[in-house]
């Protein structure tokens, strides 16, 4: 049963997730670079104080009581993108780019027109809702300084005959009437979608370059901010990466600065989906060398680096090879590169490793030879990393280290003193097999508060399918920053999430799962393969009683789970969910089911198999949700509806896809909504205080 003792605890999970520090202290080290990366300082949070700690790798010294003052940037406009000399800095003006310097001030476009202007990314992925909450008309222009701060690199937008989709605000800030937002949002399958043309400006030669090719597909962000367009080193020219609506091939492409000539540096062909990072929103695993390119390919059925000529395209051979995914490129020198992987701890192959192996091939070595995983930051000068190690079950250990595993400096070992006086235990990491029988699936379970092994418990399946993301990660607190499994476990369920098949991290075959399988939403068929597994030596589960929630993705799949496999899931909460897939971002849609496949954009509708609800359904969505737009939540209303089916619906005013300043009421709505459900019983009327969300949290979570 649920008590306001648990409701308080959850509170307390759910704002450790959003304020760091106040129940788990030196868990987050974030390095801030000084002296050219030769030191850096970092604060340690615990509650309100804040403690400033200084460290000097070379010396091998961390000291306390730092005064980070000096350096911390001067306060300036937050919608400018400074040089890195700090002279000069570029905004956003309407349609147009301006430069600044000093009182100085000059246009650097001036033809920028509606849904054709400069410096942003597409609509469907502008986070409009979110910056006006923080007072700020759009988010900074999307644009790279060249290294050497003599030009900049942007694009112009083009929209112009996007598909038009609007968002109405009910209760404006300003006690005004209605408002309509009008956004330009491209669905799946759509003739013209947002392109972008890649331009460079040159602020000593007042001269405007654009790229000679044909402009850049951009279903969902900037290709500067999501790093698939860069400066070389010596600021000569721009590379960038593209790939055609059907994702079948990748290319890596040389703009030169001062003409646009554009050549084709390497280009690879697949069957399916072709990227540079098995994650789809990670970064390129790309890196271009003095005469070579480092290339990330899963042409051997794992994810692997492989040598190119930087001039002519040859292949020069295959770098990283056997059972394992790279991660990331995390530095090259002298003949060797260093890189994350997963897949090289037996126990655990999501766990990260950093290795290190020679361009030719030869030299392989685990430079954290440790069976943990771990979480690193390469100093701005490359000469060492910040290193932070765990597992789901043991909290991290933040060191300096060498390119060698030396350490250099201990940093901070994590306090979880707060955070067990909650009742909070930590999750269990386990291992099942998926629906195949064959396949070995991971996830963690968290035990709810007072856990009992005589008692019974519901369940709640924390659901997010991919495939762009895994649910869990291989780290302390893995389960997303906690937003919904700790304080879940704490109101009383027990907690399971996991990764089936069709999500990243492991084999290419793992991951090609869900393409063209979206409506699989991660195998769900796999989560209630695990559900019954874990029970058989768990009497404690009781699976009469399982209940399912998730946003976003996760909103979609905890629909699609209570409506597909009602003999498992007796309650959904679906927050946010992208409820049917032929009115969703065309890059999520087009990522997962191919680029003209209308048949699987139906599968991908919970509104066309809305008559099968059986259990109970809480569907919750924002008004000004322009990630995923309030109208799913209704369509699938309206089909439930039309079927004759009950379900609550909850429409949360002036709120964006995130809740942002709502997350304390909709995840209490929601704990109510499963406890009346799964446990039978009345929630406790204790209501949890509103939750600010800390911007270095929020940064995470967008």
């Amino acid at each position: 049963m649920s008590t306001t003792e648990n409701y308080q605890a959850a509170e307390k999970l759910l704002r450790r997730s959003a304020s760091p520090g106040e129940l788990v202290v030196g868990d987050k080290v974030r390095p801030q670079w000084i002296d050219g990366g030769t030191r850096f300082w970092y604060q340690v949070r615990d509650g309100a104080d804040r403690q400033f700690v200084v460290v000097d790798p070379a010396a091998g010294t961390r000291e306390p009581g730092f005064d980070p003052t000096p350096f911390l940037p001067t306060p300036g406009n937050p919608l400018e993108v400074t040089s890195p000399d700090g002279k000069v800095a570029v905004s956003r003006r309407g349609e147009d780019l301006w430069a600044r310097s000093g009182e100085r001030e000059w246009a650097l476009t001036t033809d920028g027109e509606p849904a054709f202007g400069y410096g942003y990314g597409p609509d469907a992925m502008s986070y409009s809702t979110l910056m006006r909450k923080f007072g700020l008309p759009h988010m900074p222009p999307a644009l790279a300084w060249s290294p050497d701060s003599t030009k900049v690199l942007a694009h112009r937008t083009d929209q112009r005959n996007v598909r038009q989709t609007h968002l109405l605000e009910s209760r404006p800030a300003d006690g005004s009437a209605p408002r309509v937002h009008t956004q330009r949002y491209a669905y799946p399958g759509d003739e013209h979608v947002p392109l972008a043309e890649l331009v460079v400006f040159d602020l000593a030669a007042g001269t405007t370059v654009f790229a000679q090719t044909e402009p850049l597909l951009m279903p969902e962000f900037s290709p500067i901010t999501a790093g698939w367009a860069w400066w070389a080193e010596d600021s000569s020219a721009v590379y960038f990466l593209s790939r055609p609506r059907d994702q079948h091939s990748l290319t890596l492409n040389r703009m030169d600065a001062a003409t646009g000539e554009v050549r084709v540096v390497v280009s690879e062909t697949g069957t399916n989906r072709v990227g540079p990072n098995q994650f789809m929103y990670g970064l390129p695993v790309v890196k271009v060398l003095d005469d070579e390119v480092l290339w990330f390919s899963q042409r051997d059925g794992w994810g692997h680096l492989y040598r190119y000529d930087l001039h002519t395209g040859l292949l020069l051979g295959q770098v990283t090879s056997g059972q394992y995914l790279v991660r990331e490129i995390l530095h090259v020198s002298d003949g060797v590169v260093y890189f994350m992987a997963s897949g090289l701890v037996a126990e655990d192959p999501y766990r990260r490793t950093v290795c290190r192996v020679s361009l030719d091939g030869t030299g392989f070595a685990a430079v954290t030879d440790d069976s943990l995983d771990h979480v690193v930051t390469v100093s701005e000068n490359k000469q060492y990393f910040v290193d932070s190690a765990s597992t789901v079950d043991t909290p991290p250990v933040t060191t300096v280290r060498s390119w060698s595993g030396e350490v250099l400096v201990s940093l901070e070992s994590a306090d979880i003193t707060r955070l067990l006086e909650t009742g909070w235990t930590a999750p269990e990491r386990f291992c099942v097999k998926a629906a195949d029988g064959e396949t070995d699936i991971y996830g963690v379970l968290y035990k709810p508060r007072g856990f009992d092994p005589s008692g019974s418990y519901a369940v709640v399946d924390s659901v997010y399918p991919g495939p762009q993301v895994t649910r869990v990660d291989p780290c302390f607190d893995p389960g997303g920053m906690g937003l919904d499994a700790e304080p879940l476990a704490a109101v009383g369920f027990v907690v399971v999430a996991l990764d089936g098949r069709g999500t990243p991290g492991r084999s290419k075959a793992f991951l090609d799962v869900s393409y063209g399988n979206l409506a699989d939403a991660g195998s769900l068929e796999d989560h209630v393969s695990a559900l019954h597994q874990l029970a058989t030596s768990r009497p404690w589960m009781d699976l009469d009683r399982v209940g399912v929630m998730g946003h976003s993705g996760g909103g979609f799949a905890a629909g699609r789970a209570v409506l597909a496999f009602p003999e498992t899931y007796k309650a959904a909460v679906a927050m946010s969910g992208s409820h049917d897939g032929r009115y969703i971002g065309l890059g999520w849609a087009e990522s997962c089911d191919g680029a003209d496949n209308p048949e699987a954009w139906l599968r991908a509708s919970n509104t066309e198999i809305a008559d099968r609800l059986e259990g109970k359904l809480l569907l919750v969505h924002g008004e000004l949700d322009d990630t995923v737009h309030p109208d799913h939540a209704l369509r699938l209303a309206d089909a439930l509806i039309t079927a004759g089916k009950d379900f609550e619906l909850l429409i949360v005013p002036g709120a964006e896809h995130l809740y942002l300043d709502r997350i304390s009421y909709v995840r209490t709505r929601c704990w109510d909504f499963l406890v009346r459900e799964l446990m039978g019983v009345e929630p406790p009327a204790y209501r949890p205080a509103p939750i600010l969300i800390d911007p270095e949290v929020l940064g995470e979570m967008m």
